[in-house]
């Protein structure tokens, strides 16, 4: 990504210019160094530990404390996962608050990082309503306790992309390098296919959310109307993450006794 070059752009990145994605830098390493100064592993977060802190173990999440689908944003597990993610939202951040706007940008990372919780919570279902057909209990398709700022952060990422795909408007803020964007994008997606232990459906639930809002970000910025554009996106992502969370509730009941036994042996093995 590089600047485009009209008279009242910057040439540099200046953090007054992205000081919400510095606040949101700054509350997950606050958050991380909490929980370590309280006692949690800084490499290897045990599950009582990330359950304790917020993290989104699905039949917790649907059953009794949808919060999670929120928190679970703000938790990761160990320095590593923290850093990998807080770069990439640096990355992104710094450039999409400017180009979208504050109050923008604030709507989409929380929206994209909510469809990721979401998203990966009706695969989650999906899997068990899989497992429960089966008649058997299958490891690889049981819940998974899931946390982290990607889903939001691929959120970020999607939009960026998305409108690098578009004709550059003519008060655009940014020239967005399209190759680099695909490729970064696709290299993730990649990474979250072949590898275990990534959410992927969180990344894909985030990056749809946020492609969706950046095309009407896009669209009404070229029919001058900017101030409908943070109406109606707004609309949009609480309508849809709204209707699938009422979705996820009606699968729900066809499996809710397994997941309310899973849950109870959660709680016995690990005492939380």
């Amino acid at each position: 990504m590089s600047h485009s070059t009209p008279p009242w752009v910057p040439s540099k990145l200046n953090m007054q210019d992205w000081w919400l994605t510095a606040l949101f830098i700054a509350i997950n390493v606050g958050l991380f160094l909490w929980q370590i100064f309280s006692g949690v592993n800084v490499s290897d977060p045990s599950l009582p530990d990330a359950i304790r802190w917020g993290a989104d173990y699905a039949p917790l999440t649907f059953l009794e404390e949808p919060i999670r689908l929120f928190s679970s944003m703000f938790f990761h597990f160990g320095m590593v996962h923290l850093m990998l993610n807080m770069w990439a939202l640096y990355i992104f951040g710094s450039v999409a608050e400017q180009l979208f706007g504050r109050l923008y940008f604030l709507m989409l990372y929380l929206a994209a990082g909510l469809m990721g919780s979401l998203f990966s919570g009706y695969l989650a279902i999906h899997d068990s309503v899989a497992m429960l057909n089966m008649q058997a209990i299958d490891p690889d398709l049981l819940p998974h306790v899931s946390a982290g700022a990607s889903g939001a952060v691929m959120g970020l990422g999607g939009a960026l992309t998305l409108l690098s795909l578009f004709p550059i408007l003519p008060r655009q803020r940014f020239i967005l390098d399209k190759k680099t964007l695909i490729m970064v994008m696709g290299v993730n997606l990649v990474i979250g296919l072949t590898i275990s232990g990534i959410n992927n459906a969180a990344h894909v639930g985030g990056m749809l959310m946020g492609a969706v809002l950046a095309g009407i970000w896009y669209l009404c910025q070229k029919w001058q109307k900017p101030s409908l554009s943070l109406i109606l996106a707004t609309i949009i992502a609480i309508s849809s993450c709204w209707l699938l969370y009422q979705y996820c509730l009606q699968l729900l009941q066809l499996i809710q006794p397994l997941w309310a036994e899973l849950l109870q042996a959660m709680r016995q093995h690990y005492h939380f």
